[in-house]
């Protein structure tokens, strides 16, 4: 069965930090891309951040670099998003997605088999 399951989300004032994390089962883990998305109300599904080519190369957002890392433990099939120097335009609700073996455009929602239930973020002015 495959699943990813996220966990770390809260409220925050701006300025704050937190940390986002995905366990997932094998087979999402070990997928070609796995990654962070996010959905505000009344907004499309936009790609935060999260890795392709097997682990081998990160991606992220302009409207995160340098506030966010996206990171990896593989002995606990998890990857974890930092988010630090929140602004309230990143509330949303955070998913986490895993390809399979193909995957050609890591931040497009298209390139992705599995998502988890996700993980409220609000940030306060």
């Amino acid at each position: 069965q495959v699943q990813l399951v996220e966990s770390g989300g809260g409220s925050v004032q701006a300025g704050g930090s937190l940390t986002l994390s995905c366990a997932a089962s094998e087979t999402a883990y070990m997928g070609n891309c796995m990654g962070w998305f996010r959905q505000a109300p009344g907004k499309e599904r936009e790609g935060v951040a999260g890795f392709y080519g097997f682990g081998r190369g990160t991606y992220y957002a302009d409207s995160v670099k340098g506030r966010f890392t996206v990171s990896r433990d593989n002995a606990k099939n998890t990857m974890y998003l930092q988010m630090n120097s929140l602004k309230p335009e990143d509330t949303a609700m955070y998913y986490c997605a895993a390809s399979g073996p193909g995957c050609r455009w890591p931040n497009s929602r298209s390139e992705y088999n599995y998502w988890g239930q996700g993980t409220q973020v609000t940030v306060s002015s």
